[in-house]
């Protein structure tokens, strides 16, 4: 049973659990298979190393919230309200890890950041490029505001969307830090200071 796709997706499932409560550089192979329930040699099997694993993580984390954030992003409402959905949406994930874990689990993406950027080139470089994927995806929808003259004609969308994601991180880890999902709502005074927009704007003039 070890040899089928039911173990490495549960591989996959307890890996994620473990990083997101525990971090990376604490966990060991023995350990993940124990919480997935699979012998040591099925890991190997499905991954080379760790850090292989690691990476698989990533992306399947990845694949699901690259959808979640095309769909918060790309529909069919004022761009203003999708930015604030997406920051909403992302609260809502935090008390769920809050309510699954009993602390707030804070970003993926970030917390292997922070802990792997100095070690890890494979790891360093996949992040990157995830990161700057979610900027192109919100630089989209900033370009779009300001064409409908919904922020300051100055904002530069490439360089806002850069900050705005920064920022999303920066309130994420202060979620963490706190274990408070509620640092998240700053997001949207702070989205609208970076986009010119006076911090008493209704989302329903947007």
């Amino acid at each position: 049973m070890g040899r089928t796709s039911d173990a490495r997706d549960k591989i996959l499932t307890a890996a994620q659990t473990l990083i997101e409560r525990r971090g990376y550089t604490a966990l060991g192979v023995a350990e993940i298979c124990t919480a997935a329930g699979v012998p040591k040699g099925s890991f190997y099997h499905f991954f080379e190393s760790k850090q292989a694993l690691a990476l698989t993580v990533i992306n399947e984390h990845w694949i699901a919230q690259r959808r979640q954030w095309t769909e918060l992003l790309g529909g069919d409402r004022p761009p203003l309200h999708r930015l604030r959905d997406l920051f909403e949406a992302t609260e809502t994930v935090q008390r769920l890890g809050q309510q699954d874990n009993g602390t707030v689990v804070g970003c993926l993406f970030g917390n292997l950041a922070l802990e792997l950027s100095n070690q890890a080139e494979d790891i360093r470089h996949r992040l990157q490029e995830i990161f700057d994927a979610q900027i192109d995806l919100i630089e989209q929808v900033v370009a779009e505001a300001r064409e409908r003259g919904d922020t300051a004609a100055t904002v530069d969308p490439r360089a806002t969307a850069r900050s705005i994601v920064a920022q999303l991180e920066g309130q994420v880890l202060f979620a963490k830090l706190l274990n408070d999902p509620g640092q998240i709502e700053a997001m949207w005074r702070n989205c609208l200071a970076l986009l010119g927009i006076p911090a008493d704007t209704r989302l329903a003039d947007a």
